[in-house]
C-alpha cells in the first residue's frame, strides 16, 4: 500500500527553513498531502470521548477557571496566534542581508553571523536552535525599537506574567524533545554574556546565570555550559568566534537541580528534644533555613549580581502557583474549623459536614 507520509516523514532539513509539510485531517491524521508552506502553530490535544451515562450531560472544562483544566477545543486559539504572528515579524527581521538593518548590537550581530554562516567543521546548529534564540533576541533587542508592533507583544508578555507570577518576567521557548536544548542554552548565554562584558553599562544583558534541571543526572550533562568545562559547547561546537572566547570568562553560572531549593534543617534535633525545647504551650522553635539562607548555599557566586538570568531546563516538570492565590488570607468557609462536640451527627450538605480546603502550593 502506498504511504508516502510514513516512507519520507521529513521534507525539510534539519538546518533550512521549514517549507512544506504533510497535512493533517481534523482528527490529526495524515492525509497522505504534502503542502508547500510551513506549518502553522497549533495546540493538539488528544481527548477520549467521554463514556455513556444514562441520565447525565458531559460538563465541559474551563481553563480560565484556575483549575488546570480546559475543554475539549483546548482554549488555545490565542495563544497559538501570538505565536503564528510572532514568527512573520522574525521572519521578516531575518531576510535582510544587511546586518545593519537588524538593530541589534554590533556584538549580537556578529554571534548571528557567526550562526547563520560559519563553515562548522562538526554540529552546526539546526534551524529550531537558532529560531529560538532569535525569537529571545529580537524580544530584547527588536521589539523595543519597532513600534507598536513590539510594543503589542511586550505588553502580551508582560500581562502573562503578571498573570502568573508578578514581577518575574518569563519566557518560554518550546523545542521538540531531542531537538538539543543544551545548545540553545549555551548560545543564549553567550549571546548575553559578550553584550554584558562589553557593555557593562546596559541593562538588558547580564553575565550571571543559574541554570535549573529537573535532577542529577540531567545537572551533570549541563556541565558543558561551563566555559572552563573540557567539552565545553563554546569551543568543542564552535558556538563563539574564537577571539570572543575570553569574553565568555566573565560569566558567572550555578547549575542546580530544582531540589536543592528545598529549605533544609538548619539544626538536627530528635523529637523528643524539639518537644522539650517547644515547652507544654511554647511555639515551636524554627531549624529550618530561611530563603536568603537557601539562596546563599544554593547560588553563593550569583548573589552579588544585579541581575541573574535563570535557565528553567524542562520547565513544566517544576512550578508553583501565582503567589498572589498563597498569600491571600483564607476566609472563615476555607479556615479549618474547631471540632465541636454534638450530641447528633451533622447533617448531610451542611457546612460542618463539608471538608474544608485551603491554597496549597504543588511542584510537577
Amino acid at each position: 500500500m502506498n504511504n508516502p507520509f510514513f516512507d519520507h516523514p521529513s521534507l525539510n532539513s534539519p538546518y533550512d527553513y521549514p517549507r512544506s509539510h504533510w497535512e493533517l485531517d481534523a482528527t490529526g491524521q495524515p492525509t497522505q498531502k504534502s503542502l508547500e508552506f510551513r506549518r502553522k502553530a497549533e495546540f493538539i490535544t488528544p481527548i477520549p470521548n467521554p463514556r455513556k451515562q444514562k441520565g447525565k450531560a458531559q460538563q465541559s472544562l474551563d481553563l480560565d477557571s484556575g483549575t488546570g483544566l480546559s475543554d475539549a477545543r483546548q482554549q488555545y486559539e490565542k495563544t497559538a496566534t501570538v505565536i503564528n504572528e510572532l514568527r512573520i515579524h522574525v521572519d521578516r527581521w531575518r531576510d535582510p542581508k544587511d546586518p545593519r538593518q537588524w538593530q541589534v548590537t554590533p556584538e549580537t550581530e556578529r554571534l548571528l553571523t557567526h550562526w547563520r554562516t560559519h563553515p562548522f567543521n562538526d554540529i552546526r546548529p539546526c534551524f529550531c536552535q537558532l529560531e529560538a534564540v532569535e525569537v529571545a533576541i529580537w524580544l530584547s533587542e527588536v521589539a523595543p525599537k519597532s513600534g507598536k508592533t513590539g510594543s503589542a507583544f511586550l505588553e502580551h508578555l508582560k500581562n502573562a506574567n503578571h498573570d502568573a507570577n508578578p514581577e518575574l518576567f518569563r519566557l518560554a521557548l518550546k523545542l521538540a524533545t531531542g531537538a538539543g536544548k543544551t545548545t540553545v542554552m549555551a548560545m543564549l548565554i553567550a549571546w548575553q554574556t559578550i553584550n554584558a562584558a562589553r557593555r557593562p553599562d546596559s541593562a538588558k544583558f547580564t553575565r550571571g546565570f543559574l541554570v535549573v534541571s529537573r535532577g542529577l543526572t540531567i545537572k551533570d550533562r549541563l556541565s558543558v555550559l561551563q566555559p572552563n568545562d573540557p567539552y565545553s559547547y563554546y569551543e568543542s561546537r564552535e558556538l563563539v568566534p574564537r577571539d570572543m572566547l575570553p569574553d565568555l570568562g566573565r560569566a558567572k553560572i550555578v547549575i542546580t537541580n530544582y531540589h536543592a531549593f528545598k529549605r533544609r534543617e538548619r539544626l538536627e534535633i530528635s523529637k523528643g528534644g524539639r518537644a522539650l525545647l517547644k515547652g507544654r504551650h511554647g511555639e515551636d522553635i524554627e531549624t529550618l533555613e530561611t530563603e536568603g539562607q537557601m539562596l546563599q548555599r544554593v547560588m553563593p557566586d550569583l548573589m552579588g549580581l544585579k541581575n541573574v538570568l535563570v535557565i528553567n531546563d524542562e520547565a513544566h516538570h517544576g512550578y508553583r502557583k501565582n503567589l498572589a492565590t498563597l498569600t491571600k488570607k483564607p476566609s472563615r468557609a476555607t479556615t479549618n474549623p474547631k471540632p465541636r462536640r454534638t450530641k447528633r451527627p451533622p447533617a448531610s450538605g451542611s457546612p460542618a459536614s463539608k471538608p474544608s480546603t485551603a491554597p496549597s502550593a504543588s511542584l510537577r
